[in-house]
C-alpha cells in the first residue's frame, strides 16, 4: 500500500525509531527517581531539551515536553482564561482544529470572536486588526498550517498584528513542524505540536512558551517539567522526537521545492484528465505535502474505498460526520456546501514519498474516474457537479 494520509498520522521515521527503542532499553527509568540510573536519564532529557530549542531558536526553560497538540491548546485556553478579567474575548480562525475550537467555547463561551477565511482558507489580517482596536482581546488562536487543506497563515503579519496589540497568539503548529522552518514562527507567544505527525512517537509533543508568559500549568501534580507539566516524564518518546525534528530541520527542509513540484504535477495532470476537478485552496500558499481534491462526481467514501483497492491510502480529511448533513468545518469556512464536501479527498504525503508514488496515484485516480463515468460498466453515479 502507498500511504497518502501523513496529515493524520506518520509512521516512525528511521531516526525516531532507532532512538525510541534503545531508550526503552537503555533509559527506561524514571528521571524523577533519586538513584544515579534516574540521574542519568534526567541528564538525557535535558540534553534531548537543549537540542530541541536549539532547533527552535529558544532558551531550554521555553520548552514544556506534554502529550502533544490537544493537551497544549487545552492548557493554553485555561491559562488565558484564568489571567484575563471576565470582559476579555479571544478571536479564533474559524478553520482551526478542533481542540482548538472546542477548547475556545469550554473556557469562553460567547466570548469567542470567529476570524473569517477567503475563498482560499487564509484567514482575514483586516478583520483581525480591527477586533484588536474594538475589542478587549486576550489571545488569538491562529493555526500555521491547516491540516485538511494545508493553506498556510500569513506568519508574518499575524505576529506584527498581536505584537502591536500586545496580544498573545496561540499558534498551533502541528502541521507545519518538521515540514517547514520552525523558525518562521518565533513570533508566537504559545507553539504547540505533535511529534506523531513528523514521524516521532504518538502521545508525545510539546509547547513553546514565551519569557514572558507566567503561571502557565499544563497539567497540575508533581514537580515535573519544572511545575509546569505534571507526570512522569516519557523519555524515550521525547528524545525520540527531539532526534526526527532535529535531523527534519537539518536534511530534509532543503528538498521543499522539488516536493513543491512532485504535487503540482500531481494536481496539473489531474485537472487535465478530470473535467471538474477543483484544488481546495489552490490560489492560497499551501504546504508541499496536501492536495485537497474537490471531484466532480461521487461521495468521497466511494473514492476512499476504489482507490484502497487500487493500493493507495488517502483521506476524506473532510469527511461529514457520520449522520449529519453539515460538511468539515474547514470547507463549510471556505464557502463549499455539504453535498460538496462529501465529494472532497485529502491527499499528504512525507518526506519519504517518493516521486513515482505521486504518479502512480495519479493513474490510481484516472482509473476510477473512469470506473465512475463508464456507464456500460454500471458505476455511473454522477451527482450534480458545483465549482
Amino acid at each position: 500500500m502507498s500511504y497518502f494520509d501523513h496529515n493524520a498520522t506518520s509512521p516512525l521515521y528511521p531516526i525516531a525509531r532507532e532512538n525510541l527503542l534503545s531508550a526503552l532499553d537503555e533509559a527506561w527509568q524514571n528521571p524523577s527517581s533519586p538513584y544515579q540510573s534516574s540521574a542519568r536519564v534526567h541528564a538525557l532529557l535535558e540534553v534531548a531539551r537543549e537540542k530541541f530549542a536549539g532547533v527552535l531558536s529558544c532558551r531550554v526553560d521555553e520548552i514544556i515536553f506534554n502529550s502533544g497538540a490537544t493537551e497544549g491548546n487545552n492548557a493554553v485556553f485555561a491559562w488565558a482564561r484564568e489571567n484575563s478579567d471576565k470582559n476579555s474575548c479571544v478571536v479564533v480562525s474559524r478553520t482551526e482544529h478542533p481542540s482548538v475550537i472546542e477548547s475556545a467555547k469550554a473556557f469562553f463561551g460567547e466570548r469567542v470572536l470567529w476570524l473569517d477565511v477567503d475563498e482560499n482558507g487564509v484567514v482575514s489580517c483586516e478583520q483581525l486588526e480591527k477586533l484588536l482596536q474594538k475589542r478587549k482581546i486576550c489571545l488569538i488562536a491562529i493555526m500555521a498550517a491547516n491540516n485538511e487543506t494545508g493553506v498556510l497563515a500569513p506568519v508574518d503579519k499575524i505576529g506584527n498584528l498581536c505584537h502591536s496589540a500586545d496580544v498573545r497568539w496561540l499558534c498551533d503548529a502541528t502541521q507545519w513542524m518538521g515540514k517547514l522552518p520552525a523558525i518562521d514562527l518565533s513570533a508566537a507567544d504559545f507553539l504547540v505540536g505533535s511529534a506523531h505527525k513528523f514521524g516521532g512517537p504518538k502521545g508525545v509533543g510539546f509547547i513553546r512558551l514565551s519569557p514572558s508568559i507566567e503561571g502557565f500549568h499544563s497539567a497540575r501534580g508533581g514537580e515535573q517539567e519544572a511545575g509546569r507539566r505534571g507526570g512522569t516524564v516519557n523519555y524515550p518518546s521525547i528524545v525520540a522526537m527531539c532526534e526526527v525534528f532535529s535531523f527534519l530541520e537539518k536534511n530534509e527542509l532543503k528538498q521543499k521545492e522539488s516536493r513543491i513540484a512532485w504535487r503540482q504535477v500531481f494536481e496539473d495532470r489531474l485537472q487535465q484528465s478530470i473535467p471538474g476537478l477543483i484544488i481546495n485552496g489552490v490560489g492560497a500558499k499551501r504546504l508541499w505535502n496536501t492536495s485537497s481534491l474537490k471531484m466532480p462526481s461521487q461521495d468521497n467514501v466511494r473514492w476512499l474505498r476504489k482507490l484502497d483497492k487500487e493500493g493507495f491510502e488517502v483521506s476524506t480529511g473532510s469527511a461529514c460526520s457520520s449522520g449529519s448533513e453539515e460538511p468539515s468545518h474547514v470547507l463549510a469556512a471556505h464557502g463549499l456546501t455539504a453535498e460538496t464536501a462529501r465529494r472532497t479527498i485529502r491527499v499528504s504525503s512525507s518526506w519519504l514519498t517518493k516521486e513515482e508514488e505521486w504518479m502512480a496515484l495519479a493513474d490510481a485516480v484516472e482509473r476510477v474516474w473512469g470506473e465512475f463515468t463508464d456507464k456500460s460498466g454500471g458505476a455511473f453515479d454522477v451527482i450534480s457537479v458545483e465549482s
